[in-house]
């Protein structure tokens, strides 16, 4: 895990692009639609939200998918690629070893990311965090369930680059879309129909509304597909996503690529 985390710090490319690109956009976003006002709010005017505060748990859902997806996927394919997993398969550690190291780096980058993104929404944009622990529960396990199916879903990922210089070609524009249909950037009943049902199949649609029902008030729920948070579907599509992602590493990972 210390070598991983060095080794993640001293790449500035997967710093920023995974560590404070999530931050970045909030910010963006906050700053362009300030002058929106308030939205969601009830007929008297009361219980709206700033539009940062809006796009706050898309952000946090973004920054798990980026840490665990991207980040891994684009990092094993490239050690892959440059013969570092081929030495290291001629030394006594074992896969379990190797990868234990790696998750523990995405979840302690995560939980520091998480950190400087709450921190600055809360300090900079002034948005409102939840303040009821059944929320933070719930934030927990969303986030743990989220960022374990992610990290499995990196690993799998990762073997689909033929090369380091495909990695970033190859991974970039599935992230990247996948944030644009599953509710980060848009609303997700915004898209057409068939877009949504397209969206309802991958994982970060799921999180991203798992989130929304921890930071937003009760009444956006209404703004969802089924007009509830369905924390239940959102558990079953992560589970499910998460023994996809780890059937897949253990069938496709090896310490060289086969040609």
């Amino acid at each position: 895990m210390r070598l991983e985390l060095l080794a993640y710090f001293r790449t500035p490319d997967t710093v920023f692009f995974t560590f404070l690109f999530p931050i970045l956009m909030l910010g963006i976003f906050g700053v362009a639609f300030e002058s929106v006002g308030e939205i969601g709010a009830g007929p008297d005017g009361t219980g709206g939200i700033t539009m940062a505060a809006y796009y706050l748990p898309g952000m946090v859902a973004a920054g798990i998918l980026l840490s665990g997806v991207q980040n891994l996927a684009v990092d094993i394919a490239r050690e892959k690629s440059e013969g570092w997993l081929a030495r290291l398969g001629g030394t006594p550690i074992s896969p379990v070893s190797y990868f234990l190291g790696k998750a523990g780096m995405i979840l302690l980058t995560s939980i520091a990311q998480l950190g400087l993104l709450l921190g600055f929404s809360a300090v900079v944009l002034r948005v409102e965090l939840p303040t009821e622990p059944e929320l933070w529960l719930r934030f927990t396990w969303l986030f743990l369930l989220g960022i374990a199916t992610m990290t499995l879903l990196g690993i799998a990922l990762s073997a689909v680059p033929r090369s380091s210089r495909s990695a970033t070609a190859v991974v970039l524009p599935i992230v990247l879309l996948l944030q644009f249909i599953s509710g980060v950037y848009l609303q997700f009943t915004m898209l057409p129909e068939w877009l949504q049902n397209i969206a309802s199949v991958f994982p970060l649609k799921w999180l991203a509304q798992g989130m929304r029902s921890v930071f937003l008030p009760e009444g956006f729920a209404s703004a969802e597909r089924t007009g509830a948070w369905d924390l239940g579907l959102v558990a079953l599509n992560l589970g499910v996503w998460l023994v996809i992602g780890l059937v897949i590493s253990l069938l496709t990972f090896r310490w060289q690529r086969k040609y």
